[in-house]
């Protein structure tokens, strides 16, 4: 005691006879039930800040599928993502600064000067902890329980008009000084947040590789264009108009194709599709010297940018399984079938009669022997490598790109880690590509 100056022990008494002569009035209970309630309601805003600001619509609307108590609301209320976090917080904001505001008038009544220290760490310890830290935690911890709890007040405050109007004119305010598009502040899900959701739910066991590996090609279909898709011009099965029916029949059972293009003098003028079926009741007809032009039925033809996903819908509703596609410049640039757009979701059809072919062919730990048609997407996947992409779609195309003309069998060019070999070239095509990792280490397994 000897070491604590006169001074502060006379102003201490002071305080402390100050306190206990106080005398407490029932406006001071008010302010304390007032303080408690703000501070509560505090507490519950901050639950429901962070729990919608964390919660997607996708899952909102997963939870209203299971019938989930509330999740209607809940779903109703993320359809207006902006219409809600401006009266939240503005209401939060409102209660937390008032809360502060009366305890720091009642600590200067009892504490005098000294009430603006005790109301200050009241504030910061007291308020932050209970209107802060613990709810935005547990709701962090809990956001779809956080979420369907905090519903009906959240609802509650945007239908409160004095709060939407205040609302409103904060968010006027915003827009003139943040110029420009507005974005959603939640609820959206990006391509790359999906695929690890994916991957995250396969490690956990939730789903199954199968199930991972549908979702990926699911996501990836939705960026993919005709072009990638279809069977090249180099590579199609088409016959001349003026063949005779036992030919073209004899071409499609030797293919083992149900359905042939049909082209007047070049195949960039294809004039449509004959079907096998209508060459074998030609045939049983005694009509098989006769010229396949009269059997040829129409074709669709579509761009070779069109979307993977809108051709599929237009097969479906148009009820057709092959569409012829053309570049630019009006020519043949290959075909796409009903089967190509399903395998490029499903994974490869086989039947019995298919003959294998192998696309990707481990010679070695760092060496491939790879089919220069090969999707680049599907072979940085397949390998988990990074080669680039750019105009190009083929393990072919990127090749002639970096080489910049058509090369000879056994030439060669290094990329960074990659040397790329033409295996096989037959006239101006590219048939296989040797890859090879160099240095350290070797292309990983798929």
């Amino acid at each position: 005691m000897d070491d604590i100056p006169k001074q502060t022990l006379e102003y201490l008494g002071a305080v402390t006879a100050n306190v206990v002569s106080y005398h407490w009035t029932g406006y001071d209970t008010l302010m304390i039930v007032a303080v408690l309630l703000l501070v509560a309601l505090a507490s519950l805003l901050a639950v429901a800040e962070t729990s919608l600001t964390r919660i997607s619509r996708v899952k909102a609307m997963a939870l209203s599928e299971i019938k989930a108590k509330r999740a209607s609301l809940l779903l109703k209320l993320l359809e207006n993502q902006s219409g809600f976090l401006s009266p939240v917080l503005l209401v939060a904001v409102f209660a937390q600064l008032v809360a502060a505001t009366m305890v720091g008038a009642l600590a200067g009544h009892l504490f005098g000067a000294l009430g603006l220290t005790v109301s200050t760490a009241f504030e910061v310890v007291v308020i932050f902890l209970l209107a802060e830290a613990i709810p935005k935690n547990w709701a962090v911890r809990n956001p779809e329980r956080a979420a369907l709890f905090s519903v009906p007040l959240v609802r509650a405050i945007v239908r409160f008009p004095p709060v939407r109007l205040l609302s409103k004119m904060i968010l006027g305010i915003t827009d003139m000084v943040v110029k420009g598009k507005s974005v959603p502040l939640l609820g959206t899900v990006s391509e790359q947040e999906l695929l690890a959701m994916a991957d995250a739910a396969l490690e956990e066991e939730v789903i199954e590789t199968e199930e991972r590996e549908l979702i990926h090609a699911i996501i990836s279909f939705g960026d993919t264009v005709a072009r990638e898709v279809m069977v090249p011009r180099t590579d199609m099965v088409a016959v001349e108009e003026s063949m005779r029916v036992d030919e073209v029949l004899q071409v499609a059972l030797d293919a083992g194709f149900s359905r042939i293009p049909v082209y007047k003098g070049t195949i960039d003028d294809v004039v449509g599709v004959v079907l096998a079926k209508d060459l074998m009741r030609a045939d049983r007809e005694a009509k098989s010297n006769q010229e396949v032009a009269g059997l040829v039925r129409a074709a669709h033809y579509v761009p070779e940018t069109k979307p993977a996903a809108d051709l599929l819908r237009e097969m479906q509703s148009g009820k057709f399984h092959l569409a012829i596609i053309f570049d630019e410049y009006g020519g043949t640039s290959g075909l796409v079938t009903l089967e190509d757009l399903i395998e490029e979701l499903v994974g490869d059809i086989s039947d019995e009669f298919d003959k294998e072919v192998v696309d990707v062919e481990r010679i070695s730990g760092s060496e491939y022997l790879i089919v220069a048609s090969k999707s680049l997407d599907e072979l940085n996947e397949q390998l988990e490598i990074e080669l680039p992409e750019g105009e190009w779609d083929t393990v072919g195309g990127l090749f002639l790109s970096l080489l910049g003309h058509l090369p000879a069998e056994g030439e060669h060019v290094e990329l960074g880690n990659y040397r790329l070999t033409a295996e096989k070239v037959t006239r101006r095509r590219i048939g296989r590509v040797r890859l090879v990792r160099l240095g350290q280490g070797s292309v990983e397994e798929a």
